[in-house]
């Protein structure tokens, strides 16, 4: 019986197969497969959402601690370069499976996990999400609380003015994100250009001030050996990699409306790295002029910014806030929030996940992460990097090496179907991901094997990889030769539109 359609290399269900399982305790409006109408993004979506999130206060300053911690301006640019465009695989090898399928990361997660079992791998990016998401209303809410003291000489003076203000943009944050991603999108579309140009006006700023770059860009690297530099490199690597290794998990959840596998490969493609890489740049310059106009090194924008006239900084603001909100809403909100959601779809929206995404977000304290770029690069970046990168690898390897593309979508959303595995649980999925996390965190344990822990994503994603691929040989739950063809319905000239929109 054919239970799904593929058109243009682009699966939905048939319209008597999503009726059949739309009772489902495992389904709901948000988890469901994509309809062909709601496949409509376009590559233009998919570089503004990416612009918008990396044009972001972290990504400006991550240069910065590369640079205190001994490298030079071209070895911190080169590393930033670097560690996105390895990210990137990841992220355009899980986007397949989003945009073919049109299924959400929760739903992409029951293949290699079992539709309880899913809960592990969501709920660890959850957290790490939730992370995030504290820490950019942490970032938004000092920008915003600084420029007020800059603007207004009696805000400093009220008591709780931070909290309040914390508590005030973390409104903000959630009601944006109660939207879900086509509130995002359009939020992109705007946030991309606005941060974009403003940026661009900094750095021609910066310039024209300080009569060229400035001596940030002339000082050379403290390390006298390749070694020295190593010991450095690794772990700042693993920690540009880190930054975007939750959405390379869960980019399903945006590629899912994509119009078509090239489209959404080649925008991010370019719009990623080349972001990533020019705006750490641009904080790099900037940071160096400010020695030059200031007689200081001001590696914070925001600082930077109450030096000016109040009518900038009420500009600069405006645009830190939307920046902190893109990069919140986009990166940060929606895989915890699908998360929660699929503990109990029939009961929990995305909106209460979003709402509890928030909450958690605050237990974490996100001001002793940013306490110290310590704390940032090597325990936050370098700690969820090491969760994050076997869980990529159990990802990759299931889609491509187990069932080369290839899965029955209707199943996904049977409590007792094909990938229910043992009582929802796929043991093959769980020692993958334990043997992919134990190994590396050797490294902190063993000194002769710190490089483990200093490379914790990379080692972690072979040896998932590896692992999964070997435990699931031969598994059950992967089609067998012919079998797709059968309860798949190939487009061609015979299929009316109608059809094929179901």
């Amino acid at each position: 019986m054919k239970t799904q359609i593929e058109h243009n290399g682009i699966v939905v269900l048939t319209e008597e197969a999503a009726q059949e399982v739309s009772g489902s305790p495992l389904w709901n409006d948000d988890l469901r497969p994509t309809t062909r109408q709601e496949h409509s993004w376009k590559g233009i979506n998919f570089a503004t959402l990416w612009i918008g999130m990396c044009l972001c206060i972290p990504s400006y300053t991550m240069a910065s601690g590369m640079i205190a911690l001994g490298m030079n301006w071209w070895q911190a640019v080169g590393t930033i370069f670097l560690g996105n465009v390895i990210v990137l695989i990841p992220i355009l090898l899980n986007s397949h499976a989003g945009t073919k399928f049109g299924i959400p990361y929760p739903v992409f997660a029951r293949l290699w996990f079992g539709d309880k079992g899913a809960h592990i791998p969501t709920l660890a990016r959850a957290l790490v999400a939730a992370g995030w998401f504290g820490i950019n209303t942490w970032i938004g809410t000092k920008a915003i609380d600084t420029l007020l003291m800059a603007s207004f000489s009696s805000w400093g003076n009220l008591p709780g003015h931070t909290a309040i203000v914390f508590a005030l943009f973390w409104i903000l944050n959630i009601s944006v994100a109660y939207r879900g991603p086509e509130g995002i999108k359009k939020l992109s579309a705007v946030a991309a250009p606005v941060v974009g140009i403003s940026s661009i006006i900094l750095l021609i700023w910066a310039f024209t001030n300080a009569g060229g770059w400035g001596p940030i860009l002339e000082t050379p690297s403290k390390f006298e050996t390749t070694g020295e530099f190593l010991k450095v490199f690794f772990p700042s690597l693993t920690g540009v990699i880190g930054f975007w290794a939750t959405l390379a998990l869960n980019i399903p959840d945006f590629c899912r409306y994509a119009q078509s596998q090239k489209s959404q490969m080649v925008a991010q493609s370019l719009s990623l790295p080349i972001t990533m890489t020019v705006f750490s740049f641009i904080g790099i310059a900037v940071t160096s002029a400010t020695i030059v106009i200031f007689g200081q090194a001001i590696w914070d924008p925001v600082q930077l910014l109450a030096k000016f006239p109040p009518f900038v900084i009420l500009l600069g603001t405006i645009i830190i806030v939307i920046s902190s909100v893109t990069i919140n809403v986009g990166a940060n909100v929606v895989a915890p929030a699908r998360a929660i959601e699929n503990l109990y779809p029939k009961r929990i929206t995305f909106g209460i996940g979003a709402i509890i995404t928030g909450l958690f977000a605050i237990l974490l304290q996100p001001w002793y992460i940013m306490s110290n770029f310590g704390n940032y690069i090597f325990g936050w970046l370098g700690t969820y990097a090491a969760l994050l990168g076997p869980i990529d690898g159990i990802a990759i390897a299931d889609y491509w090496l187990v069932r080369r593309r290839q899965l029955h979508l209707k199943e996904l959303y049977k409590p007792n179907g094909r990938y229910n595995y043992a009582n929802g649980f796929n043991k093959n999925g769980v020692y993958a991901l334990i043997v992919g996390v134990v190994i590396p965190v050797l490294g902190l344990f063993i000194p002769p094997l710190r490089f483990l822990w200093d490379n914790a994503w990379t080692f972690g994603l072979f040896i998932a990889i590896g692992v999964y691929t070997y435990l699931m040989k031969n598994d059950q739950s992967v089609l067998k030769e012919g079998e797709y063809e059968q309860i798949t319905l190939f487009d061609s000239k015979h299929n009316s539109p109608t059809e094929i929109a179901k």
